[in-house]
């Protein structure tokens, strides 16, 4: 969990939708959400890369994280949201259906991705967080990000 930052065992995590599911990021890596902005398409890029937009001057990429995830293509509306997350050096834009809350939670209650997930849905699902009656799959931001620094080479 190189990118979890705890306080007293507790992690905090922004929490979105994609689809009917309920998926989660450590708040440390965000750095804004912005409503959705078409984004300009680039030739050869990967299925799962929208494209970019200018961001206060900064091209940032603008990943469909459906896609990335494997799941069917999200149409966006004004309904949609734009993450901005930054790991290390990478700034990338999560298209997401919206962004729900921000939850602090107790590290105790996250549990193990299950063992019958694939290795692709282990490594990037660091754990399930049930919570008020719903499941959050917590993201590994570093398992998405790195197919796309190497599709840009």
């Amino acid at each position: 969990m190189a990118e979890t930052r705890t306080h007293n065992g507790t992690l905090e995590v922004l929490a979105f939708r994609i689809g009917n599911q309920d998926f989660g990021i450590d708040v440390v890596s965000v750095r804004e959400i912005r409503g959705w902005t078409p984004a300009t398409p680039l030739p050869h890029a990967p299925e799962f890369l929208r494209g970019v937009i200018n961001l206060r001057g900064i091209v940032l990429p603008i990943v469909d994280l459906a896609v990335r995830l494997g799941f069917p293509a999200a149409e966006p509306t004004v309904r949609h949201a734009i993450v901005v997350t930054q790991l290390d050096a990478q700034v990338l834009g999560l298209l997401v259906d919206g962004v729900s809350d921000i939850l602090t939670i107790d590290l105790a209650k996250v549990q193990p991705t299950p063992d019958l997930a694939s290795d692709i849905a282990k490594s990037y699902v660091r754990g399930v967080i049930p919570i008020d009656g719903r499941m959050i799959s917590l993201l590994s931001l570093g398992a998405i990000l790195p197919a796309l620094a190497q599709t840009a080479a």
